[in-house]
């Protein structure tokens, strides 16, 4: 069976710690600590909840061949715990403002960074489970904060990684106004006539002497999941839907 994990604090659920509805039954998503007769028993933010969760830090090692110090789960739980759903918030590829007002100007943020910077970085997963990050030139399309489609060869090394494996992750940065944005996710690679008319450009007959029909012209389509910036000395994690 697979393991679920409560959606505040992130400790694995048993039938024993489960959290009750208000009717008295078994509440499957949240762990008794959490949540009782349907309500949570803390009012706390995530970070919050973090730092209460970080003294248990000794009993997670137990657990654990590499003990891990305080410091080290609190930056772990930074990254998870935006995925949880008691804190999760939807930031859509809309108009719409996102419901965390610290994830205000995320999507604008991307889409200038995707926009504007002349090089992105993407990253792949090769044969041996080592990630490996390569500078391109910025997406030729997107769709919103979601869908980003970029060009490249059909025989590089590159393609041959998503083939094997579609995880990925993207990169933006912005040495001057010092900041970064990383998004995960997975690539496809498109090899069909509509997609590579879609991003061709004039010149790039220069990398693809046989026009948009060259077999070695194919097009990366990168779909984000989640990602985390930087910016304003502080770091963010943001789920996308």
């Amino acid at each position: 069976m697979e393991q679920k994990f409560c959606q505040s604090c992130g400790m694995p659920l048993t039938p024993e710690v489960l959290g009750t509805n208000a009717d008295g039954s078994k509440n499957e998503e949240y762990c008794i600590y959490c949540y009782k007769d349907g309500k949570f028993l803390q009012d706390c933010t995530m970070d919050e909840m973090i730092e209460h969760c970080a003294q248990f830090v000794d009993e997670v090692n137990k657990g654990l061949p590499q003990p891990i110090t305080k410091e080290e789960y609190i930056g772990q739980m930074k990254m998870y715990f935006p995925r949880l759903k008691r804190w999760r918030k939807e930031l859509t590829v809309s108009d719409a403002v996102p419901e965390n007002p610290a994830l205000a100007g995320v999507k604008e943020l991307i889409g200038k960074m995707a926009d504007t910077l002349p090089v992105a970085f993407i990253s792949s997963v090769d044969v041996e489970g080592y990630p490996c990050t390569k500078a391109m030139l910025s997406p030729r399309v997107r769709e919103g904060i979601k869908t980003f489609y970029f060009t490249t060869n059909t025989f590089s090394l590159r393609v041959a990684h998503y083939k094997s494996n579609p995880k990925a992750s993207i990169y933006f940065c912005d040495a001057e106004g010092f900041k970064g944005m990383m998004l995960r996710g997975t690539m496809e690679v498109l090899t069909d006539t509509a997609s590579k008319e879609m991003i061709w450009r004039d010149g790039d007959e220069e990398y693809y002497p046989g026009g948009v029909t060259d077999p070695n012209f194919c097009v990366l389509k990168f779909t984000a999941i989640d990602g985390r910036f930087y910016s304003d000395y502080f770091p963010r994690s943001f789920v996308i839907e």
